[in-house]
C-alpha cells in the first residue's frame, strides 16, 4: 500500500491515532490539548467512523474532574474512551487514573506534557504534569516527534486493550503538539487487523451490566486491602511484551523501528544522553553533527517509562560507555534528583561495571533548547568528574548548576534546508497564513516541512513568531529558527523594537511590510538595521500589505496579502501553482464565512505579488551610526533590568540572579506602561470644538488609553504647544480646563471610542499612528505634570466615574476587548482599597502575564492587588481572602476596644472607627484619624503601647477593603460554579463580576454552559443544543444574594449603578456582564462591540436587571427589570455574528430550527424577569 502522506500538527497526529480506538471522549479544553478534542468532535460532527463503525461520541465536562469521572465511568459501562487534557487538568485527574488503573480499564489519556503553575502559570511545555502521574498505575508512553505521535498514539490503545492497562500517552506541549510536520497517516484498514478483538470483546463482556451484574469500588479493610493491591502485579509485569509486540506491528506496517528504548549514534560511543519527548531530535541532530567530526556520542530515546524496564535500557546502552547524562524536563524541589535521572540509577544498579550517571534539567516552560545545549552535555561529560544536577538553557549565577554554553551554531549546514522567520501581530493572520504555507509546500511537493509558532502572552496584538524549514530530508529541528534564508517582519514599528535581522544569513531575502516609500527608508529605518541588511548583502523587498488589505475590505487582516509575497520570494512553487493552491486553501480556510470573505482574500492573493517592491541596498548603510535615544520618562531598575529586555525578545538572556527577592513570583504594578508598543494602525484624535465633555470615550476604552484631563491655567501654561484644552462645562469645575488625552502608543486601534462619541460631529476621529505623534509628549506631560484633581462630580456617575484614575490600564487584551472596559471600571470606583481574586482565563492573562503588570497605583501608592490561583479554586481562593482580611480587621477591632477601655481618650476615633470599618467611603477618613490619635499617644501604660504598636503595625487593614472575584463564564459557569456556588451562599461580603463571553475565550472559544442555543463553537461543530445556564436566577434563588446582569453598551448609567450597589450590600453580590469576544465573530469588528452589546440587548438576546436584598428588607419588591422590550430582531443579531450565521451555511436546516430555540428561551427568560419585576 503506498504511503500517505500528510502535513499536521501532533495533536491532530494523536487526534487521528485515538479516533479509531475511541467510542466515547469525556473532555475539558485546556491549552495546548483542546485542539485534540476539537478535531474528534468536527469529526464526528462531520461523520467520520472509528474502526468499529461509529462516530465517536463526545462528551465535553464542567472540568477535568468531571471530564476524568465520565471517563471511568464510561469505562466501567464497557465503551473504549479517551480523554485529551494537560498541566493542572491533568492534575484534577489523578484521583479517578488511580480508580481506573485499579479497575484495570483499557482507557487512554493523550496528554500534551506542560509545565504546572508554581511561583506563576506557564502554559507552555514541559514534563512537570506527568511526572505527577508516575505513581498513578496507568503505563506512560512517550512520542518524541509529530510523526511518532501518530504511530505510538495507536500503540497505547492497542497495548491498553490487550494489556488490560490505562494509558498515559504524552509528548511536549506546543513543541510537538503545535509543531506541523509531513508525516505518515497510519492506514485505518492496518490498524483493523491488529487490534485485538477477543481482548476487546472480553473488556465489554466484563463491564458492568444488570444482565449480569457484579460490584465495583467497594471498602477493603486492613486484613485484604493489601493482596488485593497486589494481585494487579501479573499485567505489569507482561505489559512491556504487549508494548513490543505492538510496536512491532506498527514497525511492520510502517517500515520504521520502533523500540522500548532507541538507541542513536555512534555505535562505539563513550558518552550517551538519555532522554524522552522533542528534545530527542534536536540531540539526534547534534550527534550526527559531533560524529562526523569523530566524537564518540548517543543518544537512548525513552518511549515506555512506566512500566520502566531496566533490562531493555541496559540493552540500549553500548557496551563502551562509561558516562551518561540523563536529562529531564522537570523539577522536583528537594528531591535527590529528577524522576528518569532516578529511574536510570537504579537501572544501573543492575548493570556491570555502571557508567557514571549524572542528571539535569532542560527546556522548563518550553525554554528553547538547542544544539549547543547538547554539546555543553556532551563536553560536560568529558570532565574527570562530570558536574551533576546540572542546567543548561540558562546562565544560574545564583546556585551555580548551570551548564556553559557556547555559541549557537548551524548543525543542519549544507543539507538543503531552508527556514523562514515571520515576525507578526497577533490577530493580524500572519500565523494562520504560514499555517496554509507550510501545508501547501508539504501537500504538494516532495520537500519535507515543518512549522513551529511562537507568541507572548497578549490576547492579540502581541507579538507572533513563525518558524518555517522545508528541505528534501526529514526535519528534527526542534528549536526556533536561529538562521533564517528569510525574515519577515509583518509590523513596521518592530524595526525599533526588535532585532530581527541578526538571525538572516548571509545573501537572505529580509521583507518589511511597511507604508515607507523606497526613498523614505533611509531616514526612517534605524542604524542597526541598515548596517546589518548591507553587511549581509541582503535581497530587500517591501510592501504595503496594511494599505492592500484595508482597501480589499480586510482591515488590519494582512495574512494573505504577505503569504502570497512570500510565496513570490521564496520561489519554491512556480507562482502560478502557489496562488492556484492558496486559492484552495482560502476556500478551505474561509469558505464558511460566505462569498465576501472569500472574494476578498482571492484579490489579497493577487495583490500581495503584484505589491512587491525590490529595494536596492546603498553602499553607505553599512557604515549607518546609531543615534542616541533619549530616555523621556523616569524607570525603575526592576524595568530596566527585566521588564525592557524581557520586550524586547531577550529574555531567554536573563540571569536567575535577576529574579533574587523575587522567587516567590512576585512582580511590580504598573509595568505595562513602560512597553509603549506603537502597534495600531489607526488611532483617535481628539476635536475639542466638537467634543460635548460626556467622558463615554473614556468609560468604552478597553485599554484605558484616552482620558479626560483636567487642567488649571498654570499648568496649561507650562504645557506644550499642542496641548490644548476648552472651559470645562458643568457646575464644580470652576476655572479648570478640559481635554482628551490619547496614548498614540499605548493604544490598539480599536476604535470603541470612536464608534460611541455621540456628538453630532463626532469629537474623535481615527487617523494614521504616524500622524499622531504629536500626542505622545501631550501624553506624558498630562501624566506626569498634571496634579490629580479632586474629583468635581459623584464618581458613581458615567461621566464622574472618568476623573478617577484607572488602575488597571495597558493589558494585554484584544483590542475592543468587551471584558476590560468593566475591570478597569470597578478600579475606578474601589481600586485604591480592592483586592481581586482572578481565575485562570482571558482576564488572568490580559490581567497578570509577565512582564506587562496592567494593575497600578495610585499617587498615593495604592492599588488593586490583585492575584491568581487556579481556573477552578477561583471563588474560594478570594473567599480565603475576604476570610483572611475580615479576621485580621476584628483582631484589631477587639484590641481598639480594649485600649478604649484602658484610655478613655480613644473612645472617639475607636468609635468613629467601628461605626465605619464596613463603609468603604467613610473608614478612610476614619482610619486616618485613629492613626494619628495612636501615633499621638504619650502615656506610659504598657499594654496600651502594645496595642497601639499593634494597631499601627497593621493599619494598613484599617480601610474597608473591597474583596472582587474576577472570572468568566467558563469559570463561573462550568469549572469553578461549585466553589462559586459556596461562596455566595456562605453570605460573605465578596463581589463577584462574571465576564460572560458565552464561550471559553481563552482557550479558543470553546462552548461553556453559558453558551446559547445555535452557537457554533469549538465542542459545538453543528451547533449548540442545550440553553444557556441562567446562573443570577440560580443566585437569586438565595434570596440574600446581590445580583445584577449588566450590559454596558447598552446602558452606562446601569452598570454603574449596579457596581456601586453591590459593592455597598453588606454580602455576597454576582455581576454578569456581556462581553462581546473576538470568537464571536462580530461583521463589524471588535470596534463595535459596545454597539453590539447594545444590540443585543435590543434584540432581547441579554436582558439587564437588579436583585437588591436590601430594598426586600425595605418592604419592596428587590428585582428590578433594567431593560425595556425588544424592538429588534432577534434573528437579525444573531446573523451578524459568525458564530451563528456558519451554522446557517453547514448545517442550514439545524440552523433555522436551533435559532428559532433560542429565541424562544431568550422570551422565557424575559418573561420570568417581568414576572419577578411585577410581584
Amino acid at each position: 500500500m503506498s504511503k500517505v502522506m500528510k502535513t499536521m500538527d501532533g495533536n491532530e497526529a494523536a487526534a487521528y491515532a485515538s479516533y479509531a480506538f475511541t467510542e466515547v471522549a469525556g473532555i475539558f479544553p485546556i491549552t495546548p490539548s483542546s485542539p485534540m478534542a476539537e478535531k474528534t468532535d468536527d469529526w464526528a460532527a462531520n461523520g467520520k467512523k472509528n474502526l468499529f463503525g461509529q462516530t465517536v461520541k463526545v462528551v465535553e465536562m464542567q472540568s477535568e474532574g468531571g471530564a476524568a469521572g465520565t471517563v471511568h465511568g464510561s469505562l466501567a459501562a464497557g465503551a473504549l474512551t479517551t480523554t485529551y487534557t494537560a498541566s493542572q487538568g491533568l492534575l484534577l485527574m489523578i484521583p479517578n487514573m488511580y480508580k481506573i488503573s485499579g479497575e484495570l480499564l483499557p482507557g487512554v489519556f493523550h496528554v500534551t506534557a506542560r509545565a504546572l503553575a508554581a511561583q506563576a502559570l506557564s502554559i507552555f511545555g514541559d514534563h512537570s504534569d506527568v511526572m505527577a502521574c508516575r505513581q498513578t498505575g496507568f503505563a506512560m508512553l512517550v512520542s518524541n516527534s509529530v510523526q511518532e505521535v501518530m504511530d505510538l498514539g495507536c500503540v497505547a490503545h492497542l497495548s491498553a486493550i490487550k494489556g488490560k492497562v490505562p494509558f498515559l500517552h504524552f509528548f511536549d506541549g506546543f513543541r510537538t503538539s503545535h509543531e506541523i510536520q509531513k508525516i505518515e497517516c497510519v492506514d485505518y484498514d492496518e490498524l483493523a487487523k491488529i487490534i485485538d478483538m477477543d481482548a476487546v470483546n472480553a473488556f465489554k463482556r466484563n463491564a458492568l451490566n444488570p444482565e449480569h451484574p457484579v460490584i465495583r469500588g467497594t471498602a477493603q479493610n486492613p486484613d485484604i486491602y493489601f493482596q488485593a493491591r497486589e494481585a494487579a502485579n501479573k499485567f505489569y509485569d507482561a505489559l512491556p511484551a504487549v508494548v513490543e509486540e505492538y510496536l512491532g506491528e506498527i514497525n511492520r506496517i510502517t517500515g520504521r523501528d520502533y523500540k522500548l528504548f532507541n538507541y542513536y549514534g555512534a555505535p562505539d560511543a563513550d558518552r550517551v544522553i538519555v532522554a524522552m519527548g522533542s528534545a530527542c531530535e534536536a540531540i539526534e541532530e547534534t550527534i550526527d553533527y559531533l560524529v562526523a567530526k569523530g566524537e564518540k556520542v548517543g543518544l537512548v530515546k525513552v518511549h515506555l517509562f512506566r512500566p520502566f524496564v531496566a533490562e531493555k535500557l541496559l540493552e540500549a546502552i553500548p557496551k563502551t560507555v562509561k558516562k551518561i547524562a540523563v536529562l529531564d524536563r522537570t523539577k522536583e524541589p528537594g528531591s535527590q534528583g529528577e524522576p528518569l535521572y532516578m529511574d536510570v540509577c537504579t537501572a544501573m544498579f543492575e548493570a556491570e561495571q555502571a557508567p557514571v550517571v549524572v542528571g539535569g534539567r532542560y527546556g522548563l516552560g518550553s525554554k528553547d533548547v538547542t544544539p549547543a545545549q547538547f554539546i555543553a552535555v556532551y563536553a560536560n561529560l568529558t570532565q574527570d568528574k562530570p558536574k551533576n544536577h546540572f542546567t543548561i538553557g540558562i546562565v544560574d549565577d545564583v546556585t551555580g548548576h548551570s551548564l556553559e554554553v557556547g555559541k549557537e551554531i548551524s548543525v543542519t549546514e549544507g543539507d538543503g534546508t531552508i527556514s523562514c522567520k515571520f515576525w507578526g501581530l497577533g490577530a493580524d493572520g500572519t500565523v494562520g497564513a504560514n499555517k496554509n504555507s507550510i501545508k501547501i509546500i508539504g501537500d504538494h511537493t516532495d520537500m519535507y516541512a515543518q512549522a513551529y509558532f511562537s507568541y507572548d502572552s497578549k490576547k492579540s496584538g502581541g507579538i507572533t513568531q513563525s518558524h518555517l524549514r522545508f528541505g528534501k530530508k526529514p526535519i528534527r529541528s526542534t528549536y526556533l529558527v536561529k538562521t533564517a534564508h528569510l525574515v519577515a517582519c509583518h509590523k513596521q514599528e518592530y524595526v525599533y523594537l526588535y532585532d530581527m535581522v541578526t538571525e538572516l544569513n548571509d545573501g537572505g531575502t529580509f521583507l518589511l511590510n511597511t507604508n515607507w516609500t523606497p526613498a523614505e527608508l533611509d531616514e526612517k529605518l534605524p542604524a542597526n538595521l541598515k548596517r546589518q541588511l548591507a553587511e549581509k548583502n541582503a535581497k530587500f523587498y517591501i510592501i504595503d500589505g496594511t494599505a492592500i488589505a484595508a482597501e480589499i475590505g480586510l482591515g488590519n487582516r494582512i495574512n494573505t496579502v504577505l503569504q502570497s509575497a512570500f510565496f513570490k520570494l521564496a520561489n519554491i512553487i512556480p507562482i502560478e501553482q502557489a496562488i492556484d493552491y492558496m486559492k484552495s486553501a482560502i476556500k478551505k480556510s474561509y469558505g464558511r464565512k460566505g462569498d465576501t470573505i472569500l472574494n476578498m482574500n482571492y484579490a489579497a492573493v493577487d495583490k500581495g505579488v503584484e505589491g512587491l517592491v525590490k529595494v536596492e541596498i546603498p553602499a553607505d548603510w553599512a557604515n549607518a551610526v546609531d543615534t542616541e535615544v533619549a530616555q523621556t520618562r523616569k524607570t525603575t531598575d526592576f524595568v530596566k533590568n527585566v521588564v525592557q529586555p524581557m520586550n524586547a525578545q531577550e529574555g531567554d538572556k536573563l540571569p536567575v540572579s535577576a529574579f533574587s527577592g523575587r522567587e516567590d513570583g512576585t512582580f511590580p504594578c504598573g509595568t505595562a506602561a513602560y512597553e509603549k508598543r506603537g502597534v495600531a494602525v489607526d488611532v483617535p484624535e481628539w476635536i475639542p470644538e466638537n467634543c460635548i465633555q460626556c467622558n463615554q470615550c473614556s468609560y468604552v476604552c478597553p485599554h484605558a488609553t484616552i482620558r479626560p484631563v483636567l487642567v488649571t491655567e498654570e499648568e496649561l501654561a507650562k504645557a506644550p504647544e499642542a496641548f490644548k484644552a476648552v472651559a470645562a462645562k458643568g457646575a464644580g469645575f470652576g476655572e479648570l480646563k478640559f481635554r482628551v488625552q490619547v496614548s498614540p502608543l499605548d493604544c490598539m486601534g480599536c476604535g470603541s471610542c470612536a464608534v460611541v462619541c455621540p456628538a453630532p460631529n463626532k469629537a474623535l476621529v481615527m487617523q494614521p499612528l504616524a500622524s499622531q505623534e504629536i500626542e505622545i509628549a501631550n501624553w506624558d506631560f498630562a501624566i506626569d505634570e498634571v496634579a490629580p484633581k479632586a474629583n468635581p462630580m459623584n464618581k458613581a456617575s458615567v461621566k464622574g466615574s472618568q476623573f478617577e484614575q484607572p488602575l488597571l490600564e495597558f493589558s494585554g487584551a484584544c483590542a475592543g476587548c468587551g471584558e476590560t472596559p468593566y475591570a478597569k471600571l470597578v478600579t475606578q470606583l474601589f481600586g485604591d482599597r480592592m483586592y481581586v481574586a482572578n481565575a485562570t482565563g482571558c482576564s488572568s492573562i490580559w490581567g497578570g502575564s509577565a512582564p506587562s503588570m496592567p494593575y497600578t497605583v495610585n499617587k498615593d501608592g495604592r492599588g488593586p492587588a490583585w492575584a491568581n490561583s487556579l481556573f477552578e479554586d477561583n471563588a474560594e481562593f478570594g473567599l480565603g481572602m475576604a476570610t483572611a482580611v475580615k479576621q485580621m480587621r476584628e483582631g484589631i477591632k477587639d484590641r481598639l476596644e480594649t485600649l478604649k477601655s484602658i484610655d478613655a481618650s480613644f473612645a472617639g476615633v475607636v468609635d468613629e472607627w467601628i461605626a465605619t470599618m464596613k463603609d468603604g467611603e467613610k473608614s478612610r477618613a476614619a482610619s486616618d484619624a485613629l492613626v494619628a490619635a495612636l501615633k499621638a499617644y504619650s502615656g506610659t501604660d504598657a499594654e496600651a503601647k502594645n496595642i497601639i504598636a499593634h494597631v499601627l503595625e497593621n493599619q494598613d487593614q484599617l480601610v474597608k477593603k473591597s474583596q472582587w472575584i474576577f472570572g468568566g463564564d467558563g469559570w463561573a459557569y462550568d469549572i469553578g460554579y461549585g466553589g462559586l456556588d459556596h461562596v455566595l451562599a456562605s453570605g460573605e461580603d465578596v463581589n463577584v463580576l462574571v465576564f460572560d463571553t458565552e464561550v471559553y475565550s481563552n482557550t479558543g472559544g470553546q462552548s461553556s454552559k453559558a453558551t446559547p442555543v445555535g452557537a457554533v463553537a469549538q465542542f459545538a461543530a453543528s451547533g449548540k443544543r442545550i440553553k444557556k445556564k441562567d446562573l443570577g436566577m440560580m443566585a437569586m434563588s438565595y434570596g440574600y444574594v446581590y445580583v445584577a446582569q449588566v450590559a454596558m453598551g447598552a446602558d452606562k448609567n446601569q452598570v454603574v449603578k449596579a457596581f456601586m450597589e453591590a459593592e455597598q450590600y453588606d454580602g455576597p453580590s454576582l455581576i454578569i456582564a456581556y462581553s462581546p469576544c473576538i470568537n464571536h465573530g462580530m461583521k463589524g469588528g471588535m470596534s463595535g462591540a459596545q454597539n453590539e452589546i447594545k444590540r443585543a440587548v435590543e434584540a432581547g438576546y441579554w436582558h439587564m436587571f437588579r436583585f437588591n436584598p436590601t430594598l426586600k428588607e425595605e418592604g419592596k419588591n428587590p428585582f428590578t427589570l433594567d431593560s425595556k422590550e425588544p424592538t429588534a430582531s432577534f434573528k437579525e443579531f444573531l446573523l451578524s455574528e459568525v458564530r451563528y450565521s456558519s451554522l446557517k451555511r453547514t448545517f442550514p436546516e439545524e440552523a433555522e430550527a436551533l435559532f428559532a430555540e433560542s429565541e424562544r428561551n431568550a422570551k422565557e427568560r424575559l418573561e420570568s424577569y417581568k414576572r419577578l419585576a411585577n410581584q
